[in-house]
């Protein structure tokens, strides 16, 4: 009887507390497992417009890129708004070049990235609107993509579209679907910051519960399955009782 007691007054005070996250992880995951992950991680906001690169249109050599930038590193050759570009580094800053002309085109001024915004994006809402961010991104958005054209649309689920505005590439998309899923699983991994599941406090709140499940346990075969044999214990006595009387 002294188990009993105590895992029915452990029990119940763990519970008071555990209860509260016990359903924010119930909503959190429900969240996280009813919604596609392919759309929440934006995929369908994107066009697939499967563009090739044309050498007949790379005019530039690399010679003459070479030439003019003697220390470029990581060249390559790509394609932006259907248009044949270098894309390259050089004294850790990032080039976006014109393979047709050799014609610098980054960094990105608003009226381009609005461009490759549109072309970029699969939906057809009108764009809300634009900035360029240089500092102190949002959480969605590396420190390392900086600078940012960040292009809100007037379109369903709030979408953002994120470009390089060194690049030209696009660095991310989100939308409030997304964000409402990164905060489910803050909430769910119970880091509010690095969103790291390996913390101490999710650790001892799983620890916690684990003594509150053992608790529940010890409860249960005591309300139920030894007070069941008790039940039975007690009706083989009235039995042989009223077996004793008869006779």
């Amino acid at each position: 009887m002294n188990l009993l007691k105590i895992s029915r007054k452990y029990h119940r005070w763990l519970m008071l507390f555990l209860g509260v996250q016990f359903v924010i992880w119930s909503v959190s995951g429900a969240y996280m497992v009813i919604f596609d992950i392919d759309y929440i991680h934006g995929d369908t906001l994107v066009a697939d417009h499967q563009a090739k690169i044309n050498p007949d249109k790379i005019n530039y050599s690399l010679f003459e890129l070479i030439k003019h930038y003697p220390s470029a590193e990581k060249i390559e050759v790509g394609l932006f708004i259907n248009q044949e570009v270098y894309r390259f580094r050089q004294d850790g800053t990032q080039y976006l070049l014109d393979a047709s002309t050799g014609r610098q085109l980054s960094p990105l001024g608003e009226e381009q990235a609005v461009t490759a915004a549109r072309h970029y994006y699969s939906g057809t809402g009108d764009i809300a609107d634009v900035d360029l961010i240089t500092e102190n991104p949002p959480f969605e958005l590396s420190s390392r993509a900086l600078p940012a054209w960040r292009i809100n649309f007037d379109d369903f689920g709030s979408p953002s579209l994120y470009l390089s505005a060194r690049s030209g590439k696009l660095v991310t998309k989100r939308h409030e679907f997304w964000r409402t899923f990164d905060t489910m699983f803050r909430l769910h991994v119970m880091d509010y910051e690095e969103e790291d599941a390996s913390n101490w406090l999710l650790f001892w709140v799983v620890l916690f519960s684990l003594l509150a499940a053992i608790l529940g346990l010890v409860l249960t075969y005591f309300r139920v399955f030894k007070a069941n044999a008790q039940d039975n214990d007690d009706g083989n006595e009235s039995v042989s009782e009223n077996k004793e009387a008869s006779r």
